[in-house]
């Protein structure tokens, strides 16, 4: 277990507030205070600094962060494995992606629970930023996201790279044919709440020309892919979904593709640990097999991809 000084320095990171983080461990200000300076003079180094009162760290204490942060995910990890052992040591404590649960990787982990039927799996579907908390905090081993996040802070590999599409109903209609991205601005936006691989993606190709999600016409915000794809084959507007999402209505003839001549788009989908972790290897096997697994036809499955 952590240092229980290293828990009040990660609590003091999450609120970067002396007060707010004594509040959440009980602890009084002047003991939080007490712990930092203890863990200051240990490692020799300022932690935190003060600039127009506003605390934030000092770029040692941001590698201390990373690396306690990591400590505290093999720790949890750890006691997952002690707690099960034999062929339990299997198990996947994992997280996705909403694009990625529905589409990517449920056919991996049917294949995976052949192959490992003993082997408990514990899947979170959530946008990248609430993963990316359950990493830090131990409650995840590694997560497959779409969305970005702090390459300082993780090792990742690339898990699938995937075209992205404009897309909207079979029926919908527009009062000119779109050419180009800002040629949809007079339309509805149809899109996933802050923090999701969906909205980050088209926000960052609409900047590129200067635009915003703000430019269009009205704004539809939900936070689940269902809700966003069944508001799309209603006809309610226009939005931006993933080939492997898209691809089933595209091709029942439900959904179609809007072609852009400016909006050619992909996107890595990643699979990510806390850096430095003394599971990485492990990590890494995990994400050869369910790579594999993805690839592979298994009988009675078709010609699934």
């Amino acid at each position: 277990m952590l240092d229980f000084r290293m828990e009040t320095f990660l609590a003091v990171c999450r609120h970067m507030n002396y007060t707010k983080a004594a509040q959440e461990l009980n602890l009084t200000q002047p003991g939080v205070s007490q712990h930092i300076r203890w863990l200051e003079e240990q490692y020799g180094v300022k932690l935190f600094q003060y600039a127009n009162k506003h605390l934030s760290l000092t770029e040692q204490g941001e590698r201390l962060r990373s690396v306690a942060l990591t400590m505290k995910h093999d720790t949890q990890s750890l006691q997952r494995s002690f707690r099960e052992p034999g062929p339990m040591a299997y198990r996947l404590v994992m997280g996705v992606t909403p694009t990625v649960g529905m589409y990517l990787i449920p056919r991996p982990l049917a294949r995976y629970h052949r192959r490992y039927p003993e082997a408990p799996i514990t899947l979170r579907v959530s946008n990248t930023q609430s993963l990316c908390q359950g990493l830090d905090q131990g409650e995840l081993d590694f997560a497959i996201v779409e969305g970005y996040f702090c390459k300082s802070d993780y090792d990742w590999l690339l898990y699938r790279h995937e075209p992205y599409l404009a897309v909207c109903g079979a029926n919908y209609s527009f009062a000119r044919q779109p050419r180009v991205l800002s040629d949809l601005l007079g339309e509805t936006l149809i899109i996933r709440e802050p923090g999701s691989g969906n909205r980050e993606i088209i926000s960052r190709a609409l900047s590129r020309g200067n635009l915003s999600v703000q430019d269009f016409r009205s704004v539809i915000e939900v936070s689940d892919m269902n809700v966003l794809k069944e508001m799309l084959l209603l006809g309610c507007g226009v939005g931006f979904l993933y080939q492997a999402a898209a691809r089933p209505e595209i091709e029942q003839g439900k959904l179609r593709e809007i072609p852009l001549e400016d909006f050619q788009e992909s996107h890595d989908i990643t699979f990510l640990w806390r850096k430095g972790s003394v599971f990485a290897p492990w990590y890494q096997t995990l994400h050869q097999l369910l790579s594999l697994l993805e690839e592979e036809n298994s009988p009675g499955e078709g010609g699934d991809s």
